[in-house]
């Protein structure tokens, strides 16, 4: 599996502008080097460098304006492919990086979700001039809780409205020249009072409280003071306006699995190089046993997320009206391959100990930071209840759809910008899972794997949660972490088959997840609400992973050769 590294990264299946434009970021980490990189961190710095920089190449400009809004300028595309490259990249160097980078994403997804022409040139425009955006959604009372707003229009009498209230955890909102922002109309009820309107960060009546967080980055609260609503201000109105804030989530939260990558990417990068040339004992510390083990896994963990996040990109860029597919797959990247990047670099900062601490490192960074990731837009719960949704047509109603091949072409995206009213996510359906499985099962643990999932089924086919369990979050979460195995494992295996992903790697990772699906089941037969049938099939579950020495001592060889194969210029 290749990972990122710097050295030899040269993106050849981009177009010259794209590739130009993911090296020259790199190669400005890399000028600045490490020493820049850390001090900035531990003296929260404010990136204004970066920002620069991006604005002064035109990054944000060139990968974040939709086609329909470039103004014929021919490299600027929402190219969900490229996205995800550049999320991966300034992940890699920083969730600080990837901070400011991840909330324009959201702050433009209500403009070009908008059919107010005035709106989506002045966006446009911003980020010609090196602007950035902000999602003004979150209020310091209500979070994102969308029904509770106390932002609030009044109308002006002149066919305006001025806007009062506070946003809360709004990130770029000290700088943003495009600031969607989220409010109810006075005196309105139902879904008629939503509202999505354009602010800038620089007009007299938008005041930046502060900082509410100890970092580099700047997560503003700001308060809105009699500011002005025009009409061309106007971006959403009613159940629109509530469509477009779940839908630019939908857009937004795809990108947190890729700056996990980077983050894990990196982290193993270092944490192999300083293990491997450590002497303790009179040996490396990777002659012993245990630090191969965690070495292995994290390796093998890295690969899931990369196979799974990479081929989830093909379903986002192929989705249509009639292919929603992606909506599954992007609250699992969201969730499950964020939580597996905090696993990750959990497992390297183990070996690394005492010197994971210190403040010249990447992984000092890295593990304060990384738990951050799985409660940006939507907390693992919350993004399990969404995948929930999914589990009967996915296990039970499988449907025919032509192959969606890898999507890594020069092409517009345009459909994530006309997703349409946020419901009917139990009308979609998918292929069947079992083919990708089937095409694999010549590999032990994949083959193992399986049956736990057949098992999963058989569970929910002969012991189907009852009415009451069906209201119990707490049994219904660890329900859906067994059924989310099962999805993250699929489209693994679709990738790995799609790249020619060694055999090796697939089953080593599969090991790895039939120990997490054991762990799951187990979890599920202690809930309070468990069943006797419930608990006798979750514990019918249990497999341990076919072990193959040579297997892993091949995978090993593969780990232990990264290190010094990357390390960032001082």
């Amino acid at each position: 599996m290749p990972l990122l590294n710097p050295r030899a990264y040269d993106p050849q299946s981009f177009d010259p502008e794209t590739r130009r434009l993911l090296l020259a970021t790199i190669e400005w980490f890399e000028s600045r080097g490490k020493r820049k990189l850390t001090e900035d961190y531990h003296n929260r710095t404010f990136y204004s460098d970066f920002i620069e920089f991006a604005g002064q190449e035109g990054l944000f400009a060139t990968f974040l304006t939709p086609a329909a809004a470039a103004n014929g300028a021919p490299d600027r595309r929402w190219d969900t492919s490229r996205v995800a490259a550049l999320s991966e990249i300034l992940g890699f160097y920083g969730l600080n990086y990837w901070y400011p980078w991840q909330v324009t994403i959201l702050g433009l997804g209500p403009v070009w979700q908008s059919g107010n022409e005035v709106a989506r040139k002045r966006a446009a425009d911003a980020l010609a001039a090196g602007g950035v955006g902000a999602f003004g959604l979150s209020e310091k009372d209500h979070g994102a809780d969308i029904y509770s707003s106390d932002l609030v229009l009044t109308p002006d009498g002149d066919g305006g409205y001025r806007a009062n209230g506070s946003k809360y955890y709004i990130g770029n909102g000290n700088v943003a020249r495009t600031v969607s922002v989220f409010g109810r109309i006075d005196g309105v009820e139902g879904p008629d009072q939503y509202v999505f309107f354009y602010a800038d960060a620089t007009h007299p009546n938008y005041h930046v409280v502060k900082n509410i967080v100890p970092s580099q980055m700047f997560v503003a609260e700001f308060r809105l003071e009699d500011y002005p609503v025009h009409a061309e201000d106007l971006l959403h109105v009613g159940a629109e306006a509530f469509s477009a804030a779940l839908n630019t989530v939908n857009i937004g939260k795809f990108n947190l699995c890729f700056g996990g990558i980077g983050m894990a990417t990196h982290s193993l990068y270092e944490a192999i190089t300083h293990a491997h040339n450590r002497i303790l004992y009179g040996k490396p510390v990777t002659d012993f046993p245990h630090v191969r083990r965690e070495f292995v896994e994290a390796y093998a963990r890295l690969a899931g997320m990369k196979l799974f996040a990479d081929r989830a990109v093909d379903y986002f860029r192929s989705a249509g009206p009639d292919d929603r597919r992606y909506l599954l797959f992007n609250p699992i990247t969201k969730m499950k391959v964020t939580t597996e990047a905090q696993r990750v670099i959990g497992l390297v900062a183990d070996v690394v100990a005492a010197k994971g601490f210190e403040a010249d490192t990447y992984l000092a960074m890295a593990k304060n930071d990384i738990d951050g990731l799985p409660k940006l837009e939507g907390t693992v719960a919350v993004n399990l209840a969404l995948i929930a949704k999914f589990m009967p047509a996915y296990l039970f109603a499988p449907q025919d759809y032509a192959p969606v091949p890898t999507r890594d072409d020069a092409a517009d995206d345009e459909f994530l910008f006309r997703q349409g009213p946020a419901r009917g996510l139990s009308k979609v359906r998918f292929h069947d899972w079992k083919t990708a499985y089937g095409k694999a099962s010549h590999l032990p643990n994949v083959a193992l794997f399986r049956e736990q999932a057949d098992h999963l089924v058989r569970l929910l086919t002969e012991a189907a949660p009852d009415e009451a369990q069906q209201a119990d979050l707490d049994f219904g979460l660890a329900l859906t972490e067994l059924f989310t195995l099962v999805v993250y494992g699929q489209l693994i295996l679709e990738q790995a088959d799609l790249t020619g992903e060694p055999d090796d790697v697939v089953d080593q990772l599969f090991a790895v997840l039939v120990q997490d699906f054991s762990a799951a089941a187990v979890d599920l037969n202690g809930k309070a609400s468990s069943t006797d049938k419930q608990q006798e099939l979750a514990l019918a579950v249990l497999r341990k992973p076919v072990v193959d020495a040579d297997r892993f001592a091949r995978v090993w060889t593969v780990v232990r050769d990264l290190s010094g194969a990357y390390e960032m210029n001082a």
